[in-house]
């Protein structure tokens, strides 16, 4: 039995090359994960750190739409305080007037970079999100003609453009129980970012299904777990290739060397697809996205191929978003 497989790709700029070239190498990965099978390509959103290239996911998905046809696309994600709640709905309706029935939109409540970029976007407090959260929905929703925006209300005469026949699926990025809940009390999808909360991904699938309330956006839950791998021909060269890959530093109070820093399996392919079929049975999750940790691109894709036979077959066609009325 094959696992769904989806790719969060952090766009790294390359060993000995620049953040310019770090934006590039996702349009290959892509395509080899099309190729693949893979079944959805997100990629992200950070501010201010040198050894990652992607600080506006919206343009690469845009420059994405160009050079594949199949492939669910989407931001994984868009740190919504950074941003106006109705900008954001504008610029994903219109990704998804470029790709129609292809557009994810993963939110995140966090800024993604550090207090003092953050004053240098000009991002409000992560306690915005609710609010932000409602406003984005609501004009999705009525850019899309499947809801009217609220009424009354200060912004009711104020329409998202472009209109279209369908909008974006949402997702919430989460790193704790609590977010978790909160997109299954929102009705929305769910994606546990295992590497940036250095913990199992198994107790916030769990939250959210028990808080999970159908909604609008969708029927029944949907429950994923960000994870990163490396996979290569040999563990040992695994092994080489991981001690390239430029680290984070560590939390305060935790030690380089602790138990799980950043998480990353890493292996040959079986056995980093076995490590994957575990982890997504354990936690019951309805889908793993995989960030294929290589420090070249060639390394990643060759992890990106070395793990695709994981893939399920016949692939399972994801919950469609709302369509108009």
């Amino acid at each position: 039995m094959g696992v769904p497989l989806s790719v969060l790709d952090l766009s790294p700029a390359p060993l000995g090359g620049t953040q310019a070239e770090g934006v590039r190498a996702p349009l290959e990965v892509a395509r080899a994960a099309e190729r693949l099978g893979y079944r959805r390509f997100w990629v992200a959103e950070h501010h201010s750190i040198p050894h990652l290239s992607s600080a506006s996911p919206e343009v690469l998905i845009a420059a994405l739409t160009q050079v594949t046809s199949t492939i669910r696309l989407g931001s994984g994600g868009v740190m919504l305080p950074n941003y106006s709640p109705l900008k954001v709905a504008e610029t994903f309706m219109e990704l998804e007037a470029l790709a129609p029935g292809r557009i994810d939109l993963g939110l995140g409540r966090a800024l993604g970079a550090d207090g003092i970029t953050g004053r240098a976007l000009g991002s409000a407090s992560s306690d915005v999100f609710p609010q932000y959260f409602a406003l984005l929905s609501a004009w999705l929703l009525d850019a899309s003609g499947v809801e009217p925006f609220p009424s009354p209300h200060p912004f009711e005469r104020v329409k998202a453009s472009p209109a279209g026949p369908s909008h974006p699926d949402i997702f919430l990025l989460c790193s704790s129980a609590d977010s978790a809940r909160f997109a299954g009390m929102a009705g929305v999808g769910m994606v546990f970012a295992e590497f940036i909360a250095r913990s199992d991904g198994a107790p916030a699938v769990e939250a959210y299904r028990a808080a999970f309330q159908p909604s609008i956006w969708r029927a029944a839950p949907m429950a994923a777990i960000a994870t990163i791998v490396l996979a290569a021909d040999t563990e040992a060269e695994a092994e080489r290739l991981a001690a390239l890959v430029p680290r984070p530093p560590p939390r305060p109070f935790e030690p380089p060397d602790a138990p799980g820093f950043m998480r990353r399996y890493r292996g040959d392919g079986p056995a980093v697809r076995a490590w994957l079929e575990g982890k997504q049975r354990r936690a019951e999750a309805d889908e793993l996205f995989v960030l294929h940790g290589a420090p070249t691109l060639g390394s990643r894709l060759r992890s990106l191929e070395l793990v695709a036979p994981l893939i399920e077959a016949p692939q399972a066609e994801p919950a469609a978003p709302a369509r108009a009325r």
